[in-house]
């Protein structure tokens, strides 16, 4: 029954997952979702799949490297139910934050070459003046952080405050600015604190960008890397929709 399905451009569980390195239960698990559209059933109650699911689950494979499983699956699940400018509103959202995350790497970049620049400058790495030191409140203020996060960023090593004789507050200098800056920064890069850490500490040491310029050839990779995955999702949700009509 098996190879008659398949000559007449029906497809079993097994068939549409052996094309794909998947497992059937994948494939079942994938329509169940709503990725797949819903499949035909045989008299016996059988999943049958035609050359449109096939095209569905390329689209899906296709979308995932560049957009992530969730967004992926939004994106099929509001195709598959006709919500076209959905799902496209959900790929503007994904472009978005590409864009974004390439604006931060350039944000990085900047902020590393004004450090080789002037490391001893009281303008902090994005460019804040300042003649003093700053509290833990206004400074996490600044960032855009909850004060605990700064206290995790102490104690995972990435920022060094003094503390105050009288009160006892954290005290954070320009350099602790700059360098609480740049942990901000690379994690929005998506930089676990274990790998920012190291490249801190060197920044401190070095005073210059060559620590960093292994990361940031790797996040551009990365970035590079989703843009063309992006395209190839592109492409396969197009044919996709297309076969839908």
């Amino acid at each position: 029954m098996g190879h008659n399905l398949q000559t007449s451009g029906k497809l079993r569980p097994v068939d549409l997952a052996r094309r794909h390195g998947l497992s059937t239960q994948a494939v079942r698990n994938y329509e169940e979702a709503g990725i797949l559209p819903a499949a035909d059933r045989t008299a016996h109650g059988y999943r049958v799949y035609a050359p449109l699911h096939e095209r569905a689950l390329n689209a899906f494979l296709a979308l995932v490297p560049g957009h992530g499983h969730a967004t992926a699956t939004a994106v099929m699940q509001a195709v598959n139910r006709d919500a076209v400018d959905e799902a496209l509103h959900l790929i503007d959202e994904s472009h978005t934050r590409l864009l974004h995350d390439r604006r931060t790497l350039r944000a990085v970049e900047d902020a590393l070459r004004g450090l080789t620049s002037d490391t001893a400058s009281t303008d902090s790495a994005f460019g804040h003046r300042r003649s003093g030191p700053v509290f833990i409140g206004p400074l996490a203020e600044e960032l855009g952080v909850r004060p605990a996060t700064l206290r995790k960023w102490e104690d995972a090593g990435l920022v060094r405050p003094r503390r105050d004789p009288v009160t006892g507050y954290r005290v954070y200098d320009p350099a602790d600015v700059r360098d609480a800056h740049l942990v901000r920064q690379l994690r929005r890069g998506g930089h676990p604190l274990e790998r920012i850490a190291p490249l801190i500490t060197q920044v401190r040491t070095a005073g210059g960008l060559e620590p960093l310029e292994g990361a940031l050839r790797d996040w551009h990779g990365r970035l590079s890397g989703r843009g063309r995955a992006m395209l190839r999702g592109a492409a396969a949700l197009d044919a996709y929709l297309r076969e839908r009509g």
